[in-house]
């Protein structure tokens, strides 16, 4: 019987292991990725098992733990095992989370009376690599024209990321997360936190970076990785924000350099955060990553 004591901590030394998992098993969501776990490991505190051939993942937040399903060989008994386990120890109202629709539909024919419902908070977005980089028509004027401004505006040069650039991001970091006021903002302070656990290990992570210097310093970075074979997924994107447009420019030179790579780049969810939302819908997203929770009955009285 699946239990809590079957789940050991990600760590640094498990990224192998599930390259070769991954290969396997290749994921559309950033939330199973390797580099996503352990940059976010301070604060999510993930955990995984292995049965059977599929990998369970399960993280605790603010003493909330989540599960995710199993990410192997379809094994109807190992999903009965996780959703029960889920609902025994897992969050109050969201006990499994990050289910692909083929997922939710699989668990719905196990059992019919779950509560599956589409987690809109952690939707995806998609995008034509080509788009970002060309931003066509009319539909991405504003975009183009801030782009353009900035470049006219600004003495700037655009370089990759390597591991000796680390103490300038890190100072890069602080002027960020003064502007943003990251005491204030407990999820802009983890993300930093994040942000910085990937700079750190650069060279033990798949990552690749950007970076835009204004008159010689540090303005904006961006690091990504390779998701699958066709996509490829941004996990972080900052940028000084007296330098207007810099977001613009960070997005358009990370999408050059994927474009000649992958069809796709995933820039992942918004939170449900509303500013964010709007940012990333300007840009027109081909097609969203669909992903749904496991709802107790009891947090929807009216369903009998």
């Amino acid at each position: 019987m699946l239990s809590q004591e079957d789940f050991k901590p990600v760590t640094l030394a498990d990224r192998a292991f599930f390259e070769r998992h991954y290969a396997l098993y290749p994921q559309t969501h950033s939330d199973n990725t390797f580099t996503s776990m352990v940059c976010w490991n301070h604060f999510m505190h993930y955990r995984y098992a292995y049965v059977n051939g599929s990998v369970i993942l399960a993280c605790t937040a603010a003493g909330v733990t989540r599960l995710h399903p199993p990410i192997g060989p379809p094994d109807p008994a190992l999903m009965q095992e996780v959703i029960r386990l889920a609902m025994d120890t897992g969050d109050d109202r969201k006990p499994l989370i990050i289910i692909d629709p083929d997922t939710a539909q699989w668990m719905k024919e196990l059992k019919p009376d779950l509560v599956l419902v589409p987690d809109l908070n952690h939707f995806e977005y998609v995008y034509l690599a080509s788009d970002l980089v060309e931003l066509p028509g009319k539909k991405y004027l504003k975009i183009r024209s801030q782009i353009n401004r900035f470049r006219k505006n600004y003495r700037h040069t655009v370089e990759p990321i390597r591991p000796e650039n680390r103490e300038e991001i890190m100072e890069f970091l602080v002027k960020w997360c003064e502007s943003k006021k990251c005491e204030d903002n407990l999820i802009l302070a983890h993300e930093v936190e994040a942000i910085s656990y990937a700079t750190e290990h650069f060279t033990e992570l798949p990552l690749r970076g950007l970076m835009i210097r204004v008159n010689s310093e540090v303005a904006a970075i961006s690091l990504f990785e390779r998701l699958n074979a066709s996509t490829a997924l941004v996990h972080f994107e900052k940028g000084l924000p007296e330098y207007k447009g810099i977001y613009k420019v960070i997005n358009a030179e990370t999408a050059a350099v994927l474009a000649r790579e992958v069809k796709y780049i995933n820039r992942e969810s918004d939170l449900g955060i509303d500013g964010l939302r709007k940012a990333k819908l300007r840009y027109r997203p081909h097609h969203m990553v669909e992903v749904y929770s496991l709802r107790r009955r009891t947090c929807f009285p009216f369903i009998t």
